[in-house]
């Protein structure tokens, strides 16, 4: 499965995420987190900060929580970014919680937003690295991340025998 952008191969990998994984990786994040200070309470980014923000929430027993609402995917293609609903607070000893830095479109709009926040992703892209804090798991720019609430249980060719269908 490859994904096209403007006639080029966007995505040549795609990387699954399971619920456990997640939920591991997310821990960990809370693990860095809790070291580097307190927090007032965690701004998760929409929709994909919801998951990784109430296991670090948890984690960290903090029960203040607001979101900042943003669109710019349509299912893999990344359009122009759209703000639903701005965080009610500066950021400061704030912590702000996003699955994912991908090209780091977003991230710098929620930075712009959010400047004095600490901002943490569970997964973080090349492009996007320098945009976020604190990460947990580095992946290729070229990989689809496969969350598990975008996707489901089903057969799936050996690799070799994909790699056969693309050559």
């Amino acid at each position: 499965m490859t994904f096209e952008k403007k006639g080029k191969q966007r995505y040549r990998k795609i990387y699954p995420v399971s619920w456990e994984q997640l939920h591991r990786d997310a821990r960990v994040l809370a693990w860095r987190l809790v070291e580097l200070g307190s927090w007032k309470g965690i701004i998760a980014v929409t929709r994909g900060g919801l998951v990784p923000a109430a296991v670090i929430a948890r984690e960290l027993e903090i029960r203040l929580i607001d979101t900042v609402c943003l669109a710019s995917y349509d299912r893999q293609d990344q359009g122009e970014l759209k703000i639903l609903k701005r965080a009610g607070t500066s950021g400061r000893d704030w912590l702000l919680i996003d699955d994912l830095v991908d090209t780091g479109n977003t991230a710098r709009a929620v930075r712009r937003m959010l400047p004095e926040a600490h901002f943490a992703t569970v997964y973080a892209k090349p492009a996007g690295r320098p945009a976020v804090d604190t990460f947990i798991t580095e992946v290729s720019q070229d990989t689809w991340i496969l969350f598990p609430w975008d996707s489901e249980a089903s057969f799936v060719e050996p690799i070799i025998s994909r790699r056969k269908l693309t050559d």
